[in-house]
C-alpha cells in the first residue's frame, strides 16, 4: 500500500502554524484539532514541525512562558518528510528509526497532507482485515 491511499482514505487537510505564532496558540490549535502535531509553514514552505514533545520538552525548561514563546524557537526544525507513492512499509521504518509520530507528505516542493503512526497502524488493519478476507473466500471455494 502506497501513502497515497492513505491520503485519499483521511484526507489531505494538514493543520499548519506560522513560526511567529506563541507556543500557547500552537497548544489551543492541536487541542481545538485533537491533533498531536502542526506543521510549521513559512508562506506555502514548510520549515518544521511542532509536536506535543516539543511542548513537553518546553514546558518542563519554562513553565508559564508559552504565551511569549515563539514556535520557531522551539519547533523540530530537522524535518523528515515523505512522498505520496512511498510504501506503507517504509514510512514505518522511517517514523521507528526516526522516533517520529507525525510524517509531513511532500508532493515536490508542495505539502500533500500528514500520516500519523495511528493512520499507519489503522492502514495495517484494514491490510489485514483484507487478506483475511480475501483467504476465507479462497478456502471456502476450494472446498
Amino acid at each position: 500500500m502506497k501513502l497515497e491511499e492513505i491520503l485519499r482514505s483521511k484526507g489531505r487537510d494538514v493543520i499548519t502554524i506560522e513560526e511567529s505564532r506563541t507556543v500557547l496558540e500552537a497548544v489551543r490549535t492541536l487541542v481545538e484539532h485533537n491533533i498531536g502535531g502542526l506543521v510549521v509553514m513559512d508562506g506555502e514552505r514548510p520549515t518544521g514541525i511542532l509536536t506535543e514533545r516539543d511542548i513537553l520538552r518546553i514546558t518542563g525548561e519554562t513553565p508559564g512562558e508559552l504565551g511569549s514563546i515563539q514556535v520557531g524557537a522551539v519547533m523540530t526544525t530537522q524535518l523528515i518528510t515523505a512522498k505520496p507513492d512511498d510504501r506503507l512499509a517504509t514510512a514505518m521504518d522511517v517514523m521507528t528509526e526516526n522516533k517520529i509520530r507525525h510524517l509531513p507528505i511532500m508532493d515536490g516542493d508542495r505539502l500533500a497532507g500528514i500520516i500519523s503512526i495511528g493512520d499507519l497502524v489503522n492502514a495495517c488493519r484494514v491490510l489485514a482485515e483484507r487478506e483475511n478476507s480475501e483467504l476465507r473466500q479462497y478456502i471456502q471455494g476450494a472446498g
